[in-house]
């Protein structure tokens, strides 16, 4: 599950900007605990700081050190009382112990598709489990598999390298071009992808080059809906998008689960 390197981490923000209206739901869960809450899966902080300005404390968790070194650079840019609400910890979701239970465990932006087998998935579903009180809530939303998508990178141009976006480099404030290939193996759900940094000087020159790799398993709803129910939850909802609107598939699977 380590795929972010420091390149990886230091741009993730200006390619993976989330999904439209996931960061206020997620601070708006948050604010319906009693108490702190646990976001798995932190990475660089997108959604953290926002509930630690809220007036939430929140445990961050993530096995990317590079993530959260990021993560520890944008709360240090926070008000010292926003910093003494956030906890940031080295650790892996499929295998970790606090010692304490949350009401809310937040798994955003789809960091859940990082674990790659079934085994995986109830691994890290039985450790949630075992950190949520007994009214507790574990929210989080993956992306429902676009079969269309699928098929066409499936065929012989779908690994082609194709321009994702551009940005200002955060240092030398030149142009950065981002493009990805994509790999669908069908057969085990799996999503290959590579994304490629190409920064340029002031004629279009490439002046340097940087390589990421990232891994994801997709997941049907009924498959996330069968896990969940294996590994002790109830679901309470199934949004499709982050105003609550009903799931349309192809689109966005928000779940909200109870502990059972």
């Amino acid at each position: 599950m380590r795929e972010y390197d420091d390149t990886g981490a230091q741009f993730y923000d200006y390619y993976a900007k989330g999904v439209e209206g996931d960061v206020d739901f997620y601070v708006e869960e948050a604010q319906s605990a009693d108490g702190p809450v646990l976001e798995l899966g932190c990475g660089t902080g997108r959604v953290i700081v926002p509930i630690a300005e809220a007036g939430i404390e929140v445990v961050g968790l993530d096995q990317s050190v590079a993530m959260l070194d990021v993560a520890r650079q944008r709360i240090s840019r926070c008000d010292a009382e926003v910093q003494k609400r956030v906890e940031l910890i080295d650790g892996d979701m499929r295998d970790f112990w606090l010692g304490r239970r949350f009401e809310r465990i937040l798994i955003p932006f789809r960091s859940f598709l990082h674990l790659l087998t079934v085994e995986d998935q109830k691994q890290a579903l039985r450790r949630i489990h075992e950190h949520l009180t007994d009214n507790g809530r574990f929210v989080f939303n993956i992306f429902d598999p676009n079969l269309q998508m699928i098929v066409e990178h499936s065929g012989s141009l779908g690994s082609s390298v194709k321009k994702e976006s551009d940005f200002v480099h955060p240092e030398t404030e030149r142009q950065v071009i981002l493009s990805d290939t994509r790999h669908y193996d069908i057969e085990r759900q799996i999503i290959e992808q590579y994304y490629i940094f190409e920064e340029l000087d002031d004629d279009g020159y490439v002046v340097s080059k940087h390589y990421s790799h990232m891994t994801l398993r997709y997941i049907f709803r009924y498959e996330m809906e069968h896990l969940l129910e294996l590994c002790g939850f109830q679901v309470e909802a199934l949004y499709g998008d982050f105003k609550r609107g009903p799931f349309v598939r192809g689109g966005e699977q928000i779940w909200l689960a109870r502990k059972v």
